[in-house]
């Protein structure tokens, strides 16, 4: 009997985890990436003696990479070589405040006690209560394709769902617990893990500190893209057919069914079921040749917003700079301010927080003798429609750099001897998420309570999403575990005979 086919649109780390997950489940799987290679947002650039991975720079929860890779009875540690970091973060405010964030407790509270006094037990609290939520959420959130509050309540108790404090914001829940503005201002940065606003967020999501402190964050040896060729290396073992450089024009319908997809150069690929990688959005906007399906786009962009985009800067330099770790954070002065820029006025924050991230701190395969890559991220809106060249992303690289000279990295713009940049455009046009959203979509209490758009489409029967716009959400591991809950989905509904 002929195997049932599933076709995979885009091979970013979610698309690729569905990809092995469907063959795991019986499915013969075809995947399409646009790009001349896999790994979507995680992807690489190298210049001059430097490496940079060009997308996510952390990985937390492994476990979910140690759950694929065993799902087809293999060992994620034999394809990708993970180690810890530590101290996890280096932050720095503009008082001059510098704080190491360790998942080594009596070391964590050592530095928390910099700028407040009891700190020992207000961060043992928040701990508790990061770890109560995580713990909620692998009931649920962490193992089924949530679409709702419908579907939440059928995995919970009343007692459960108080748990998760389902009255506050990130940033309320912060307060309670720490009442420090330097210790809140950290803190509720974990949220950005999901590039969302913690003054709109729901406080489920300071499970994320609980997540980096309780689990620890990794680094993969050789640059973080390493997930990206370890996982295309299962897929060509198992035998899963992955064709590059083959952008899908659209989708082919038959009434409310999806029974294909045409590439650009007119090849039907005929599937049994269909997954896109392409974000819910910009698939209905671009890939479906129907009036309804823009109606679709149209309504779902009101509830489900884009999380924030980013201007990134790759820098090789011709130095070290010796006061930064792997990863490290420049805050804003007013966080309250920076976020409303960002999410209310959809503006370029004129003070933003600024990541670098220096994997030659770890690695010293990624950048010459004596020389530093720096992975310079800050976010900005997302671009909305008209906002094409909006704005001027040289001018505010001007920006950026002035205040990484201002608190302490003298000397930087003089020793830039590599240079590379994405913009919110190049974003889009390269992956095509909606308005160059880095993480999908934006978690609101109010206009969504945290939800995504659902993985099954609610206009054709066979057609599936993953990636940062669906459930559970952006970042490398809660991708990776998309590609996997949808495939526990497209089981339920439309198993394949054995």
């Amino acid at each position: 009997m002929e195997k049932k086919k599933a076709l995979v649109i885009g091979a970013g780390l979610a698309g690729m985890s569905a990809a092995i997950r469907l063959h795991a489940d019986g499915y013969q799987v075809q995947v399409l990436e646009k790009n001349s290679n896999v790994g979507g947002k995680l992807n690489q650039r190298k210049g001059k003696g430097f490496t940079f991975d060009t997308g996510p720079s952390i990985l937390t929860m492994p476990w979910v990479l140690e759950q694929l890779f065993s799902s087809v009875h293999r060992r994620v540690e034999d394809y990708i070589p993970i180690e810890r970091i530590e101290p996890q973060w280096r932050t720095f405010f503009e008082d001059g405040v510098q704080l190491d964030v360790t998942s080594d407790l009596p070391n964590l509270i050592n530095e928390m006690k910099k700028v407040e006094n009891g700190s020992a037990k207000s961060m043992t609290e928040l701990i508790n209560y990061a770890e109560n939520m995580y713990e909620l959420c692998m009931k649920s959130f962490y193992k089924y394709s949530l679409a709702d509050l419908k579907d939440l309540k059928k995995h919970h108790t009343l007692k459960d769902l108080l748990a998760m404090d389902p009255m506050s914001t990130v940033a309320e829940g912060t307060k309670k617990r720490l009442n420090n503005p330097h210790l809140e201002q950290l803190f509720n940065f974990f949220v950005m893990y999901v590039g969302s606003n913690p003054y709109q967020a729901p406080a489920i999501l300071n499970q994320l500190i609980y997540v980096q402190l309780g689990l620890g964050i990794h680094y993969v040896t050789g640059g973080m893209y390493n997930i990206a060729v370890g996982m295309k290396r299962l897929m060509d073992e198992l035998r899963v057919d992955v064709k590059v450089n083959a952008p899908v024009d659209h989708l082919v319908l038959d009434g409310k069914a999806v029974t294909g997809a045409v590439t650009e150069d007119g090849t039907y690929y005929k599937a049994d079921v269909v997954v896109s990688n392409l974000e819910a959005i910009p698939a209905y906007r671009n890939l479906v040749p129907k009036n309804q399906a823009k109606k679709e786009a149209k309504k779902l962009n009101k509830t489900f917003m884009p999380s924030v985009s980013g201007l990134v800067l790759l820098l090789g330099v011709d130095r070290k700079f010796e006061n930064l770790k792997h990863h490290n954070f420049f805050f804003s002065e007013n966080p309250e301010k920076e976020f409303h820029d960002i999410f209310e006025k959809g503006i370029p924050s004129d003070d933003p927080t600024v990541y670098i991230g220096i994997s030659a701190r770890s690695d010293d395969t990624q950048a010459p003798p004596g020389k530093d890559n720096l992975f310079v991220l800050t976010h900005v809106p997302p671009l909305k429609e008209g906002d094409h060249g909006r704005f001027d992303w040289d001018q505010y690289r001007e920006i950026v750099l002035d205040k990484l000279e201002r608190m302490g990295m003298t000397g930087l713009r003089e020793s830039i001897e590599f240079e590379y940049r994405f913009t919110p455009e190049d974003l889009e046009e390269l992956y095509g998420p909606n308005g160059g959203s880095i993480y999908g979509v934006a978690s609101d209490r109010k206009k969504n309570s945290g939800f995504k758009i659902p993985a099954k489409s609610e206009l054709y029967e066979n057609l599936y999403f993953v990636g940062g716009s669906t459930h559970p959400g952006g970042g490398v591991p809660m991708v990776t575990l998309s590609g996997q809950l949808t495939a526990d989905l497209i089981r339920q509904n439309q198993p394949v005979e054995v």
